[in-house]
């Protein structure tokens, strides 16, 4: 439920994971894909670089929804320092997954609140890390198989049976490994004067 004097909520975001967590509790936003380019020009650190790409797509949005208050959210996957980007296809996703077998990916996921009213901008990074079990080739096509997680950066769904990859997941807010803090986005909400469930 929204409060009806409070802006509209526009989800700079063309990820289905972020719009199935806002369904969660929202019954009504828009979704307006921000249409950014997300290379890393600035040759910024991978938290710099989140926090950075999520205010982009956040202002990128409010350009054209300017009376609405705009969630721009970005993450990344870090591994021994290097970002992991999205597969795109099976070879990636095997050679990614590979790579992350036996080891700690750092994930972190930045979101950025555009509010009209008090033309205020607020920022958050979740730091969630991922443990690895060890695996081979098998497990990793497998599970690829089951999944097609092409799409998702670090090559798995938590939603999905990605869980079968991990030893341990370590988290202040488990929904920011599917792409988006939820429980600091509710909390900013709330503060902001949107009634929720």
């Amino acid at each position: 439920m929204q409060n009806p004097s409070a802006p509209a909520i526009v989800l700079a975001s063309s990820s289905r994971y972020r719009r199935d967590l806002l369904n969660r509790f929202l019954d009504s936003y828009e979704v307006l894909d921000p249409e950014v380019d997300e290379t890393n020009t600035q040759n910024l650190g991978p938290e710099a670089l989140a926090q950075y790409l999520a205010r982009k797509k956040a202002e990128a949005v409010a350009i054209n929804a300017r009376n609405s208050l705009v969630i721009g959210a970005d993450q990344l996957a870090v591994l021994d320092n290097d970002v992991l980007g999205k597969p795109g296809d099976h070879a990636r996703a095997v050679e990614q997954l590979l790579a992350a077998s036996g080891k700690t990916v750092t994930f972190l996921t930045a979101v950025c609140v555009l509010d009209p009213v008090g033309r205020a901008r607020y920022e958050h990074t979740d730091k969630t890390v991922v443990r690895f079990r060890q695996f081979d080739r098998r497990l990793a096509e497998a599970y690829l198989r089951h999944d097609e997680p092409y799409d998702c950066a670090g090559s798995f769904k938590l939603e999905g049976a990605g869980f079968v990859l991990f030893e341990a997941v370590r988290t202040d807010d488990p929904t920011a490994l599917i792409g988006l803090p939820m429980i600091w986005v509710a909390d900013r909400l709330l503060q902001l004067g949107y009634l929720l469930p």
